[in-house]
């Protein structure tokens, strides 16, 4: 029984997540939410974690706290009508395919971002 009310609230947390990343999308949300949107929604999807799983009880914390926590926050956020029509495109996407093309840019995209912090504070800490 727990088992599959689990599943089902992994279900719905993947379907806010694309709910907010459609929303981010959307021109007609505000700029400073929609950077909030695509952050929380590259966060959840994204493979890397800001704490890793394999560290016992912390490394899942981050998964059940930060991302429903940043999820409500865009979603109270984003403008009524903005949001109505990102649950439509996001329950018609739910139903398609995963794109294996899309996981690949998203490790590349986290890849270059780390890359990129861990060279300028290799620069600011190592002068010459």
């Amino acid at each position: 029984m727990a088992i599959l009310s689990l599943r089902k609230w992994a279900k719905e947390l993947k379907q806010q997540t694309l709910v907010v990343y459609f929303a981010a999308r959307d021109p007609r949300t505000p700029w400073p939410v929609r950077l909030l949107a695509l952050l929380v929604a590259a966060y959840a999807l994204s493979p890397i974690d800001l704490i890793p799983d394999f560290i016992p009880v912390l490394g899942y914390l981050d998964d059940l706290i930060l991302v429903p926590l940043g999820l409500v926050l865009v979603l109270r956020l984003v403008p009524r009508q903005v949001m109505l029509d990102a649950r439509e495109k996001a329950a018609a996407a739910a139903d398609r395919p995963v794109s294996r093309a899309m996981a690949i840019v998203i490790v590349a995209t986290w890849v270059v971002a780390i890359g990129g912090i861990g060279l300028w504070l290799w620069q600011v800490f190592n002068p010459r």
